[in-house]
């Protein structure tokens, strides 16, 4: 009997201490899932670093520099176990004899499933961006890779050998990559995305290209490759300041009049020389993007007047399902013909979250008044920012615009900037009766 009892006994204590390392064994594991985050690399140096699967480097402007990364370099590489790295070295002055140390680690990440490099201001250049690229090409389980290079100076042969690397990556579905201000023309655009038909499960893709040159022929390039990726579904594009003109605007819009599975768009087409034919060929491929859910489009100084804004806005009538919708045409002089054809737009779509940046288009009086005639119909309307700086507007377009909000009877959220306009009634009164609006949970005016 003594002999069972201590035999019941001894199986009691084994299972407690399973289920008690069991216990122990989860716990360590969630922990080492866990996200660390590290801004200084004497801290990361001094953690146990090895047994992390999701790391956090955050040394953007440390000015690490070139012997600060040969520290870092060796203690990634035995994080043996990495599947999400974010590695944030901008602005160190790293060069292209960093990329070449740091290279080599990255490639030997195999498990990584999600990284992000933050690269921008370390005077990397074309060759050190081949390198580079040339050893992420290795990295051929990514799912998520973004990549900001801005101000490295990698020209066409740079932007050219970051493209090649995208052959490689079979399975991503999130891809970034921004190369702002690199001194990258029409060739290296083309180069950069002659691979991205190969990436045939992306599904959310943003490039960042503003201030390079690439002019019509690069955008027509970029374009062209977008359209061959056919379950793109959320797409960023910023080329502002890139001479592309009515004709790449136009190359463009025939482009992403192919992307029917888009459902979020953010465009920003600053300052490039586009008239009111870009903007009806822009608004022409929108037209066909039936799925639009989200849409953000920026024509900051370019040259639509009204004729550009009546294409663009009639076209976008076609786009049902929209039901958040950001629109900057700030400088484009479209007056108040413009303002009553945006108006047109407004009513017809049944938005929730609208945000209109107007500034300095001579709408006046008239122009403002149908904006809020056309913003009073939105029933369901819980967000909206108006940015009419700079319109030569006078009090009664301004009182008119806020009794035409009061019909707005879903509307949450308000915003409203009337700055340097031609208000004479005092500020104080002017806001009191927009702050009346009493449905608003939020409310802001800006005089």
């Amino acid at each position: 009997m003594q002999n069972q009892k201590t035999c019941i006994l001894q199986i009691i204590i084994y299972f407690k201490k399973q289920y008690i390392t069991g216990y122990l064994s989860k716990k360590k594991v969630k922990m080492i899932q866990q996200k660390k985050y590290f801004n200084q690399l004497e801290d990361f140096l001094n953690s146990h670093f090895q047994y992390l699967t999701c790391l956090h480097i955050d040394f953007n402007s440390n000015l690490i520099g070139f012997e600060g990364l040969k520290s870092l370099c060796p203690a990634i590489e035995k994080c043996i176990n990495l599947s999400n790295l974010t590695l944030g070295l901008e602005n160190n002055l790293i060069g292209e004899q960093g990329v070449q140390i740091l290279g080599p680690v990255l490639a030997n990440c195999i498990h990584l499933s999600t990284l992000i490099l933050q690269l921008g201001g370390n005077q990397i250049g074309p060759e050190g961006t081949t390198v580079l690229g040339s050893l992420l090409a290795k990295c051929t389980n990514l799912q998520t890779f973004e990549i900001d290079l801005f101000s490295n100076e990698i020209g066409d042969d740079g932007a050219k050998g970051l493209g090649q690397t995208l052959s490689s990556f079979k399975n991503i579905s999130n891809l970034t990559i921004k190369l702002e201000q690199n001194r990258i023309g029409m060739d290296g655009a083309s180069g950069l995305c002659q691979e991205l038909e190969n990436c045939s499960n992306l599904s959310n893709l943003t490039i960042v290209i503003l201030m390079n040159q690439i002019r019509a022929q690069g955008i027509a390039s970029i374009g062209s490759a977008i359209q061959k990726c056919p379950k793109l579904s959320n797409l960023t594009l910023n080329v502002c300041y890139c001479r592309i003109g009515n004709g790449g605007a136009s190359a463009l819009g025939s482009s992403l009049s192919k992307c029917t599975n888009l459902t979020k768009l953010n465009l920003y087409i600053d300052d490039n020389q586009i008239s009111a034919q870009g903007a009806q060929d822009i608004g022409s491929g929108l037209a066909n993007c039936k799925n639009l859910k989200n849409l953000e489009l920026s024509f900051l100084a370019n040259q639509l007047e009204s004729q550009g804004a009546t294409f663009l806005c009639n076209n976008l009538t076609n786009c049902t399902n929209l039901s958040n919708l950001t629109l900057n045409l700030t400088g484009n002089q479209i007056g108040a013909l413009g303002a009553k054809v945006l108006g047109s737009l407004i009513s017809s779509i049944n938005f929730q979250n609208l945000s209109l940046i107007l500034i300095n288009n001579q709408i006046g009086d008239e122009g403002t008044q149908a904006l809020g005639s056309s913003l009073s119909k939105c029933t369901n309307l819980q967000n909206l920012t108006l940015s009419l700086g700079f319109n030569q507007i006078k009090d009664q377009g301004a009182l008119q615009l806020c009794d035409e909000l009061r019909r707005c009877i879903n509307l949450q959220f308000l915003l409203v900037k009337l700055q340097m306009n031609e208000l004479n009634t005092d500020s104080k009164i002017l806001s009191s009766k927009f702050l009346k609006l009493n449905q608003l949970t939020t409310k802001n005016i800006v005089l």
